[in-house]
């Protein structure tokens, strides 16, 4: 009741924070914006950009990509997930490489994260697809042999895939939300 109470008050926080309750990445400040989604589904990203004086700065943009977990949208990460999952507020734009670091996987792969982060799992999910990695099968191997789960990721396209007929039957089960 009291974990209830207090994503409550936070959800509370947010929408008021934000006005309408609408998040638009270009509104969220750059210590919000990784990991977070805008209403229209979209991901929000942390991008670079050289001023006209040469200075370096910062800002949050809306990515094209659209979270595949529909119920996910109109979303600033919670710390928590943040934390249980090893993710960086500071990432810079939505890359696939985080998955090649052993102390990445091993959090994002762990229950506290894969189980309580939809958000976080469903991102690294479909990167890991992009990549031709099954993230239900990668973490479950990683607990038998981290290393060969690493270097199918670095292989880029060696990686035997589920089939589309077995894929189809455990896609639903094996996912976290």
């Amino acid at each position: 009741m009291e974990l209830i109470t207090i994503f409550l008050g936070f959800s509370l926080l947010v929408h008021g924070a934000l006005g309408s309750g609408e998040i638009v990445c270009e509104d969220l400040s750059i210590g919000m914006c990784a990991y977070s989604v805008a209403s229209s589904g979209k991901r929000c990203s942390l991008e670079s950009y050289e001023s006209i004086e040469g200075r370096r700065g910062y800002q949050c943009k809306t990515s094209e990509v659209l979270v595949s977990n529909i119920g996910i949208t109109n979303l600033i990460e919670s710390d928590e997930c943040i934390s249980a999952c090893g993710a960086d507020r500071n990432s810079l734009g939505i890359s696939s490489d985080s998955l090649l670091e052993s102390t990445f996987t091993s959090k994002l792969c762990s229950q506290q994260c894969y189980q309580k982060c939809p958000n976080i799992v469903d991102l690294y999910y479909n990167l890991a697809l992009g990549e031709g990695v099954y993230l239900p099968a990668f973490c479950k191997g990683r607990d038998l042999n981290g290393r060969r789960e690493m270097s199918q990721i670095q292989s880029s396209g060696v990686v035997c895939a589920p089939s589309a007929a077995s894929t189809a039957l455990t896609l639903e089960a094996d996912a976290p939300w």
